[in-house]
C-alpha cells in the first residue's frame, strides 16, 4: 500500500472518529441516539416486509 493510500485511510478514520465524538457529546448525544434507534427500527421493519417467501406450488416436469 502506498504512502498516499495510507494517509488517505488514516484521515478517513480520524475524521470518522472526530465526527462520532462530536455527535456523542453534550445535548447531541440524546438526539443522535434517538435518530439511530428510529432509523434502525424503520430499516428492520422494511427488511421484514420485503422478505419474499419461496412458493413452489408450480409443478416441475422432467
Amino acid at each position: 500500500m502506498s504512502a498516499t493510500k495510507k494517509i488517505a485511510l488514516g484521515l478517513g478514520v480520524a475524521s470518522g472518529a472526530l465526527l462520532a465524538a462530536w455527535l456523542l457529546t453534550g445535548d447531541r448525544k440524546k438526539r443522535t441516539k434517538d435518530f439511530i434507534v428510529k432509523k434502525a427500527f424503520t430499516l428492520k421493519n422494511d427488511l421484514k416486509s420485503k422478505k419474499k417467501s419461496f412458493d413452489d406450488s408450480e409443478a416441475h416436469y422432467v
